[in-house]
């Protein structure tokens, strides 16, 4: 048996909003996805009927993210016919669905797949969302619900990470994407989505998604932690 490459022929992704304040703060993730699926395949020049597994990765695969993979496939307008997968890896997903697609490719021989990653904080991380654990699971791992802020504070801690490196970083990365934005990096990536936004109190008190005036000043207003919000991608 022959030897086989998967490479990337087409690429697409929306804009990136702010949790719960952002543009898309009421666009589930199924439609979300669509939009840069639909925009990939056009752009590969294929009938989309020729894709044989769509791929997409998302952390919190409840509410409207659950069974992402299909729901975002059929959103897109791909065929019935078409098959999906749902991957989380914490916090990866988006990378591994492309790996697995990549390996769909070389392993069971497709010829075409789509892979990628989408996830609404604004429509999963609310009132509904369901949080619970294992009692026996606990007692064999008591940290194995740990959330990913908490063990970001053990890795600083085990590494050596000081808030200042952190905020100095996430500050440069802030920048460095306001730059890239400016010279028009982005433009043959991005595709322009329209969307309704909800207006309503958000839960939580988020900093934009791209600031090239941020100081680290501003990121220590929220001392509580050593990582801190501004360190994170914004995401809708």
């Amino acid at each position: 048996m022959s030897a086989r490459d998967a490479v990337i022929v087409s690429t697409a992704r929306t804009p990136i909003g702010r949790a719960y304040k952002g543009a898309f703060n009421a666009t589930p993730s199924p439609t979300l996805a669509a939009h840069a699926i639909r925009a990939a395949v056009e752009r590969s020049g294929i009938d989309g009927a020729m894709v044989e597994d769509v791929v997409m990765g998302a952390a919190l695969q409840q509410g409207v993210q659950a069974t992402i993979g299909r729901t975002a496939a059929l959103r897109a307008g791909l065929p019935v016919t078409v098959a999906a997968m749902s991957i989380d890896r914490q916090c990866a997903s988006g990378l591994m669905a492309i790996a697995t697609a990549a390996k769909q490719v070389i392993v069971d021989r497709m010829d075409v797949c789509v892979a990628g990653g989408v996830e609404s904080i604004s429509m999963v991380q609310t009132a509904e969302m369901r949080l619970g654990g294992d009692p026996e699971l606990i007692a064999m791992h008591k940290n194995v619900y740990m959330p990913m802020i908490d063990t970001a504070e053990v890795v600083a801690k085990r590494y050596g990470i000081s808030r200042d490196r952190q905020d100095e970083y996430a500050l440069l990365s802030q920048q460095r994407t306001a730059a890239a934005q400016a010279a028009g990096r982005f433009d043959d990536e991005i595709v322009p989505v329209t969307a309704t936004m909800a207006v309503t109190a958000s839960p939580l008190t988020l900093s934009p998604a791209n600031a090239a005036s941020r100081s680290t000043r501003w990121i220590h207003s929220a001392p509580w932690s050593t990582h801190s919000c501004a360190a994170s991608t914004g995401l809708p």
